[in-house]
């Protein structure tokens, strides 16, 4: 996590390294734990991958994982739970109904983060300007990643899939990629499977 200032002057702190690598019949959404207030790390086991959804019909099949202002993510995975809650677990639909939300309530549009969520079926980059992304598949492999050391994470997910089957082999493997070069991503991964 990163601290910047906010427009009213306030110090947030910001998630950084997020990656989601489906492949073979499974997901995975892995995070970093690094949260850092300017160049000084507060934390190195911060939990930025979770389930979500545990409550409703969907019981923890959607994972998701945050690089920006902790609050503000909290903030979102709360509402991307209600959210899953009125569509009956539809992931897709939850998302697009959250981004809109996102993007037009005054509140929300706030809101500083990006979201990686995936569940048995898709695997999402939400966005605060409305977006949900769904990356496309490279040689069987679908990747995305958020956050500071996200493009780091990415190019070695990239690389890593030419020769690597397994989709949590390679979200480890990158995300070490990325703590190696990123000073503000650790090497404290947690790594969540759906």
């Amino acid at each position: 996590m990163v601290e910047t200032t906010s427009s009213h002057g306030l110090i947030q702190w910001h998630g950084t390294t997020i990656i989601g690598v489906k492949r073979g019949g499974k997901t995975v959404v892995a995070g970093d734990g690094q949260v850092s207030m300017g160049n000084t790390v507060m934390k190195s086991n911060a939990r930025k991958v979770r389930r979500i959804g545990e409550g409703g019909p969907e019981k923890g099949k959607v994972v998701a994982g945050f690089a920006g202002a902790t609050a503000d993510a909290f903030t979102l995975f709360e509402r991307l739970e209600k959210k899953l809650e009125q569509y009956s677990g539809q992931l897709l639909r939850a998302s697009v109904e959250l981004a809109k939300d996102w993007r037009t309530d005054k509140y929300l549009r706030n809101l500083e983060a990006l979201m990686i969520v995936a569940d048995s079926q898709s695997l999402l980059v939400l966005t605060g300007n409305g977006d949900v992304l769904e990356p496309e598949a490279m040689n069987g492999t679908v990747i995305a990643a958020i956050g500071s050391g996200g493009n780091f994470a990415l190019a070695a997910a990239r690389a890593l899939a030419e020769y690597e089957d397994d989709a949590e082999v390679i979200a480890r493997k990158a995300m070490q990629v990325a703590a190696d070069i990123c000073v503000f991503t650790n090497g404290n991964v947690t790594l969540e499977t759906v």
